[in-house]
């Protein structure tokens, strides 16, 4: 697989990497799928999708302790991204960036992740009672002590089927904030066909830096593999259950962005994937951006893997900038 790098260390890393959160943390059948959900991670490092993409909060704790099986094997074959800042409470998320919590947080990871080191450590949200600065200060002093390698930011954007240039206006505060206390290596925000708001500010922010940009939800919480038929019910436990644009109404709506992506994938041979255009396109977007498509089994990891192959011809490109804006707000 063709490798790409991130932020001015050059961590390299395949260029397809793997979403670890449906193994074990908001979608239908997640808690029920270690042994199947391991055997993906291992394809995944088989096929070089060596990012694994993970989360002290998904499930919570066990998404960590499923990818601490895998690297105990697979260690060397791995760059691990896992994320600080987010605490699952009873009924509610809460953020803490307190710097204490931090370091905690921290060892705590890594004893579930059987490492001793996290290639990448993102700050998942910026707790409103702590300074930035003091969250991300800490997260430094982990770099200087050898536990983590390189740090990043989730970025947090309104999002919509609209195109705007304002919606990543606070993120991009955050990290010129941050970018002064200690340099961030990646930016992990969404960024699909259906969901391009990254393009407009945030994404070439981070080119003009060297810093890698990780396009979470590159699938569209796989609204465009194909796959899902508009009026399909979600279990409760599952995300789509709640978003506005996994309505019945909403999915019929946004079918011609998925004939697009088909008719373009049709025109590459009979085994190309509406999911892998769509995972072409977010790889044309630039050498600094890495989709992290989330899957839980080995057939999707095994196609996602396969789209680091698949080049979009200029015609293909015009054609799925073309498509239709996605219907159906997210909020």
């Amino acid at each position: 697989m063709e490798r790409r790098t991130i932020g001015a260390g050059a961590l390299e890393v395949g260029a397809v990497g793997l979403g670890c959160m449906p193994m074990s943390w908001a979608y239908s059948g997640s808690r029920q799928r270690g042994d199947e959900s391991l055997r993906a991670v291992h394809r995944a490092l088989d096929a070089g999708s060596s990012l694994l993409d993970t989360a002290d909060m998904y499930g919570p704790f066990t998404n960590e302790l499923l990818m601490g099986r895998a690297l105990k094997e697979r260690r060397e074959d791995a760059f691990v991204s896992t994320k600080v800042g987010l605490l699952v409470g009873e009924q509610h998320i809460v953020a803490n960036g307190r710097p204490g919590y931090v370091k905690r947080a921290c060892d705590a990871s890594l004893r579930r992740l059987q490492t001793d080191v996290i290639d990448l450590y993102q700050l998942h949200r910026a707790d409103p009672e702590v300074p930035v600065e003091e969250t991300w200060g800490a997260m430094a002093e982990l770099v200087r002590a050898g536990k983590v390698r390189a740090l990043g930011l989730c970025a947090v954007g309104a999002r919509g089927g609209r195109r705007s240039g304002g919606l990543y206006d606070g993120t991009i505060r955050q990290l010129r904030r941050v970018q002064q206390v200690f340099p961030v290596s990646a930016v992990e925000a969404e960024l699909s066909v259906w969901s391009p708001e990254a393009l407009d500010t945030l994404l070439p922010w981070c080119e003009a830096r060297g810093v890698g940009f990780l396009a979470a939800m590159p699938l569209g919480n796989g609204f465009l593999t194909g796959t899902l038929t508009p009026g399909q019910g979600f279990e409760p436990d599952d995300m789509r259950a709640r978003h506005p644009r996994f309505t019945a109404e909403m999915m019929a709506a946004n079918q011609p962005i998925v004939v697009g992506l088909r008719r373009v994938a049709a025109r590459h041979g009979g085994t190309v994937t509406a999911a892998q255009v769509a995972l072409a396109w977010v790889l044309a977007q630039g050498r600094h951006v890495i989709p992290v498509p989330g899957a839980k089994r080995e057939r999707w990891v095994t196609e996602n893997a396969a789209a680091a192959g698949l080049r979009l011809t200029p015609q293909d490109l015009t054609e799925v900038a073309e498509l239709p804006g996605a219907q159906g707000s997210w909020e």
